[in-house]
């Protein structure tokens, strides 16, 4: 970048408005993800799809949770070049957080789809142990695809401000490409997708079931938990591009790019608190099923089929 385009006013306005943003969504986060898994793992008394993915979920989040206090230290520190190891790690367990939590979020409207659109099927397809594989191919595959964080610093340097700066490597056409496309646009796709032919079919099948409409607040939770906190990050780091690219060249549109990119990323991190409705919504339903369960059966086909596909979700 040109060096008379300054983004002093920008990193000066960053400073405390970064620590007014992460110490609330880490306190509320933590909080509410720890007590997520002491609901799930110990005072529910069996395990579910839902409750399996609900569960690596709030891992996921713990995992994006963890550095928040390292970065909100970068922000107003400069590191040490010894430090870059440590740095490069929890540069990588950030990512791995987010975009597990992306792609977590995108089984979760997949499996809930499949239970509701093609019940019968679920039967067959839907099980602990099937969501327990899918669970772990989505940490081998996102520890896999955040593992090129390493090489996006340069060591050469003596001081520097971890989780900024990137290397070119790190802004290259290629990671940026895969970054967009596979990291947030296919995901949302599928989600989008998923929700909107679910919400569908629960309104045409059974519009008045409280069953119906809370599953329909399950899924409006998801679509937050994601489209609020990813979407205007990734637009960012797309017009980040943009700049790094030279593409955009004049000097205001890159500060309020530098800005944005800034104030998005670290607002990213409200999903951690967001994905607390999701776990709620799918507790709550958890406890409704096992009443429903208990009732005498006499409902017509219909009824027993959208009875089954809720509550499974």
């Amino acid at each position: 970048m040109p060096g008379n385009c300054s983004f002093e006013e920008v990193d000066q306005l960053m400073r405390p408005l970064g620590l007014v943003i992460y110490i609330p969504i880490f306190l509320l986060g933590l909080t509410l993800n720890i007590m997520a898994l002491l609901v799930f793992c110990v005072l529910l008394p069996k395990w579910s799809e839902s409750t399996i993915y609900m569960t690596n979920l709030a891992l996921m989040d713990l995992v994006l949770l963890f550095p928040l206090p390292f970065k909100m230290h970068a922000t107003n520190h400069l590191w040490s070049a010894n430090l870059h190891p440590l740095c490069s790690f929890l540069e990588s367990l950030y990512f791995i957080g987010m975009y597990g939590s992306i792609y977590t979020i995108m089984c979760i409207s997949v499996d809930r789809w499949l239970a509701i659109r093609h019940p019968f099927k679920a039967k067959q397809l839907r099980s602990c142990k099937v969501a327990l594989g899918v669970c772990i191919v989505v940490w081998v595959l996102v520890v896999l695809a955040v593992s090129p964080v390493h090489g996006f610093r340069s060591v050469g340097q003596r001081d520097f401000h971890c989780f900024h700066g990137f290397s070119d490597q790190g802004w290259s056409p290629v990671i940026i490409f895969c970054l967009e496309v596979f990291g947030f646009m296919v995901p949302a796709l599928v989600l989008v997708g998923c929700s909107a032919q679910t919400i569908w079919t629960l309104k045409k099948s059974d519009q008045q079931s409280p069953k119906s409409r809370a599953c329909v607040k399950i899924i409006y939770s998801s679509l937050c938990a994601f489209l609020i906190p990813f979407t205007p990050s990734h637009l960012a780091i797309l017009l980040q591009f943009l700049v790094r690219q030279g593409v955009i060249e004049d000097c205001s549109a890159k500060t309020g790019i530098s800005f944005f990119i800034q104030i998005t990323l670290n607002l990213s991190n409200v999903t951690c608190c967001l994905d607390a409705l999701c776990y709620y919504f799918i507790a709550d339903e958890v406890r409704r099923s096992k009443n429903n369960f208990r009732r005498p059966s006499g409902h017509s086909g219909g009824q027993r089929r959208a009875t089954f596909s809720i509550s499974e979700v």
